[in-house]
């Protein structure tokens, strides 16, 4: 997948786009004050400005005091939703979750906490990726003490790719006024290649020290186990035993016990970029990626070898394979 170029900004959205930057420095917690939000009239609110002007230059024409009132009654109530749609996102903290690396081109929920620190509840708070231009994609949320959500982000090149700016709005409570404010999280996502579809069959297994009594062993990815180990991030649910895992968490260490797989002595993959067969630099990636995924869910051992130079020792397990999905998503 070819790195794509951000579009071209024009000199005033250049000097906009620094002004933005230069209020809203990047973190990920952010407080809204009131140097922070800003406030227009929504469409709503300009035709209810223009009916009021109507409407006064009536009432002064045929001297109609019920005019008057029914005017300054309307622009009173307008004037007060300015105080109150402050109020309500004034203060109003966010807060960014804990983020994990996801594959290009793969839909990932970033998830984000609002937090009220007042006593009063927080309506109709809507966030979206200031790239979002529909207005569909805002999410709703009312915030009474904390409240969790997730925005959807789709990262479309590998490596470590920053969040979009946030956006934030309210157009509570009358409609007329929209209040916003923005946001620009600090983190960054690790975007994996894209693994490609459907998957190539591995590179011949080098084998040179198997014995003759090999072909009796198990299948590839079924392996030899005697021992168990603790349960770590990826391994698979069928390889917990649930007797051990009772009694460990029964005594109070919290841990669940997996089957230690053994692999068949001597079945080793060598994955690099000759073996592709591709010239690409990003489909070589892709193809690799792909193949260190299938190793991992047969329980081969593998070393890995990219064009820079990088070199993975032979290893296997959930450790080894994000060690290598790491270095192909930084591969220069």
């Amino acid at each position: 997948m070819k790195q794509q170029r951000p579009p071209r900004l024009s000199w005033w959205q250049r000097r906009w786009q620094h002004w933005l930057d230069a209020r809203h420095p990047p973190g990920d917690q952010h407080t809204l004050s009131q140097r922070s939000i800003y406030i227009l009239p929504t469409r709503a609110g300009w035709f209810l400005g223009l009916t009021l002007l109507i409407l006064l230059v009536a009432s002064i024409n045929f001297q109609l005091n019920l005019g008057y009132l029914v005017t300054f009654w309307l622009l009173a109530a307008a004037a007060a939703s300015v105080g109150v749609a402050h109020r309500n996102l004034h203060g109003l903290q966010i807060q960014l979750g804990a983020l994990s690396p996801v594959f290009a081109g793969q839909a990932l929920d970033i998830p984000i906490q609002l937090k009220n620190s007042k006593k009063r509840a927080r309506y109709a708070v809507a966030i979206r990726f200031l790239e979002q231009k529909d207005n569909k994609s805002f999410v709703l949320n009312d915030v009474t003490t904390s409240q969790n959500t997730a925005l959807s982000f789709t990262p479309r090149t590998r490596g470590w790719q920053p969040l979009p700016k946030v956006l934030l709005q309210s157009l509570y409570p009358l409609g007329v006024f929209r209040l916003w404010s923005y946001w620009q999280p600090h983190s960054r996502i690790l975007a994996y290649p894209q693994p490609e579809t459907p998957c190539p069959p591995l590179p011949s297994a080098h084998n040179p020290a198997a014995p003759p009594t090999s072909a009796a062993a198990p299948q590839s990815g079924q392996g030899q186990h005697d021992s168990v180990r603790p349960y770590q991030r990826g391994d698979r649910l069928r390889d917990i035993v649930w007797k051990k895992s009772a009694q460990t968490l029964a005594s109070g260490s919290g841990d669940l016990v997996v089957r230690s797989y053994h692999p068949q002595s001597g079945h080793l993959l060598s994955l690099d970029t000759e073996a592709t067969g591709l010239h690409e630099r990003e489909a070589q990636l892709s193809r690799l990626t792909s193949w260190v995924l299938q190793a991992h869910e047969k329980n081969h051992r593998w070393e890995l070898r990219l064009p820079s130079g990088t070199h993975i020792a032979t290893d296997s397990g959930p450790l080894h394979m994000q060690r290598c999905l790491q270095a192909l998503a930084l591969e220069p």
